[in-house]
């Protein structure tokens, strides 16, 4: 009898990929007390990691991987502006902003008439 059954990949999931994660956020949270949130190093920190994610957004529209591929790369661009349009009119809302971008890259795969090839 396996005592895991079908649970095991999800299980191998939290361990291998979860649980690192955790470690070190945590050990950023310790060593983070103190630390004055409006330092020079702190928003320069904070600037990098805003670049390092806009890139990586940025690639994966542009370049899109999978099934994200099969839209058309009008569409992918409109539904981040749609989102970017909602996130600075909804007061910097990062919900308001996913949601429409999600909403109009939906949009724009039904009026394109379904997912084409990539």
């Amino acid at each position: 009898m396996n005592f895991l059954g079908d649970w095991w990949p999800y299980l191998l999931l939290i361990a291998a990929g979860v649980l690192p994660n955790e470690v070190w956020r945590m050990l950023g949270i310790v060593a983070s007390r103190g630390l004055d949130d409006e330092s020079e190093l702190i928003i320069w920190v904070r600037a990098i990691a805003t670049a390092t994610l806009t890139g990586v957004v940025s690639k994966i529209v542009v370049f899109a991987p999978g099934a994200l591929g099969a839209v058309p790369l009008a569409v992918r661009l409109a539904a981040v502006a749609a989102g970017l349009a909602a996130f600075f009119v909804m007061r910097q809302s990062v919900f308001a902003g996913l949601a429409a971008g999600v909403a109009a890259i939906l949009a724009g795969i039904w009026a394109t008439g379904g997912l084409g090839s990539p």
